[in-house]
């Protein structure tokens, strides 16, 4: 997956900021991925306001999810080191507190990496919303040509696959990062107690 960003304005210059190999895992990767909201990871690159920019990036699982005809791969998915993302990216001049504007230009696949998938989990590896329903898991492999995508898996289906960007964030400051941890520390030493916390009373 690859991403043309705008900070402000546009110019004509796009520059990759963050490339990735999707046959590596994101370890692997010549810029290192992360997957936490941390204030001490360190900026891989930095961009000026204005700047347009591109950066690629891998799929949730961090290619886990393979284009085969088996569902192995989502039953035993990893889901402990999930949702890598591509940065941190700093912006010059942006302060914390600052409100950031950033505008998508672009969303589309690697080149030779046309292609997504659509699966359940097994219920033995937390299932989902249907679980009792489809209690295995499931995969369907879809190829991409310009915005529709169709399955081998799935036999005449075709529509228009609107690619979305996963996850996009800033980093917290230490403070909070703190006032986050303290918050969620508290509610858990409620947990199972009558103190605990329920939707509207009704959970």
């Amino acid at each position: 997956l690859c991403f043309d960003f705008l900070t402000s304005s546009y110019t004509t210059m796009v520059k990759t900021l963050i490339s990735v190999d999707p046959q590596k895992l994101p370890w692997q990767q010549d810029t290192p991925l992360h997957n936490r909201w941390h204030p001490d990871i360190p900026p891989v690159a930095s961009v000026q306001e204005g700047q347009v920019f591109r950066v690629e990036c891998v799929d949730w699982t961090g290619g886990q999810i393979r284009n085969d005809e088996s569902s192995d791969d989502v039953k035993n998915v990893d889901l402990s080191q999930v949702h890598y993302l591509s940065g941190p990216i700093t912006v010059e001049g942006a302060e914390p507190g600052d409100l950031l504007k950033v505008e998508f230009l672009n969303l589309g696949t690697l080149d030779g990496d046309e292609w997504g998938f659509t699966g359940s989990f097994a219920r033995e590896n937390g299932g989902g919303f249907l679980t009792d329903h489809f209690p295995k898991a499931t995969k369907a492999c879809w190829d991409l040509e310009g915005i529709y995508c169709s399955s081998r898996h799935i036999p005449g289906v075709r529509f228009a696959g609107l690619i979305h960007p996963g996850l996009i964030g800033t980093a917290p400051s230490a403070e909070l990062l703190k006032l986050w941890n303290d918050r969620e520390a508290a509610l858990v030493a409620k947990d199972g107690t009558p103190e605990a916390p329920t939707l509207c009373g009704c959970l």
